[in-house]
């Protein structure tokens, strides 16, 4: 018997938290900052960002905003500059969301 025969299908509540992850992960600049911010010892500010990926910074705020909705980073307030970081606990969940849209499993995270 086949793991997709044991799976459930995915309810209406999964299955737009998934749209919205897989949505935030289908533009390559958006890709890019979460490898930037995954990779960063500390949270980054967009002007940070912007040098480092030479990419405008009204283009790096929307793509943050639109991670931030995702909850993929996270924005912390430090005086008057806004901070960047990667979510680990969203982001290491998306492994997880992949397999459960294919009717897989879930590995336990």
């Amino acid at each position: 018997m086949s793991s997709a025969m044991n799976a459930r299908p995915i309810d209406r509540r999964a299955a737009e938290s998934y749209a919205t992850w897989f949505k935030a992960l289908s533009d390559r600049t958006r890709v890019r900052i979460l490898n930037l911010l995954a990779l960063a010892a500390e949270p980054m500010s967009v002007g940070e960002i912007v040098n480092r990926l030479s990419v405008g910074q009204s283009t790096v705020s929307h793509h943050l905003k639109l991670l931030a909705d995702a909850r993929f980073v996270r924005r912390e307030r430090r005086g008057t500059s806004m901070l960047y970081s990667i979510n680990v606990t969203c982001v290491a969940c998306f492994p997880s969301a992949a397999d459960a849209v294919m009717g897989r499993p879930a590995a336990s995270v």
